[in-house]
């Protein structure tokens, strides 16, 4: 997987465009969620994800080839979405509230599921459960994202699950 992503990273810092479609969707969705964990709101998420793409290929050639990518593009998107709170800290209301969501069940759970995942979970619980059961990454592949073994990611999956069944019966919500 990273080998595919360094050699289209190389075709794109050699003008290839068409490059940039392959390693958007291999880094979209760590992106979104290391946003969203900072931001708590899906509107400024998409809208700080979209600059972290600008800024990324503007500074393609500040990341060293055959370092971890994804982890120096969630390190833009992070920058920028704490820049963002600190300059909106005010205006910022989250947009999670069930009453602007009118399009089903599914549509006002999700957001409470996030806010909720935000509030009771370590940003690496947050981070391996909504790659591993939002965004639909294997096990095996949130390991090779994130460098770490395996076993860690089922357990931390595992232990944010646990705490989620936990907080919601404790709330009464499940």
């Amino acid at each position: 997987m990273s080998d595919k992503l360094e050699k289209k990273i190389a075709q794109l810092r050699g003008g290839d465009g068409r490059a940039f479609d392959y390693i958007y969707e291999r880094t979209n969705r760590p992106v979104y969620f290391a946003i969203l964990y900072i931001v708590r709101d899906r509107m400024y998420a998409e809208d700080i994800m979209q600059d972290t793409y600008i800024k990324a290929m503007s500074s393609l050639g500040q990341y060293a080839e055959g370092t971890n990518f994804i982890a120096w593009i969630c390190t833009i998107a992070k920058s920028l979405a704490l820049n963002h709170l600190k300059k909106y800290r005010r205006e910022i209301s989250t947009d999670f509230d069930a009453e602007s969501f009118r399009y089903g069940q599914t549509e006002t759970h999700t957001p409470f599921i996030f806010d909720v995942a935000a509030k009771v979970l370590d940003e690496d619980e947050y981070k391996i459960l909504m790659l591993c059961q939002v965004a639909g990454y294997k096990r095996r592949e949130v390991a090779e994202l994130m460098k770490i073994p395996i076993g860690t990611v089922t357990w931390k999956n595992n232990q944010a699950i646990k705490k989620l069944k936990e907080y919601l019966i404790k709330e009464g919500r499940e």
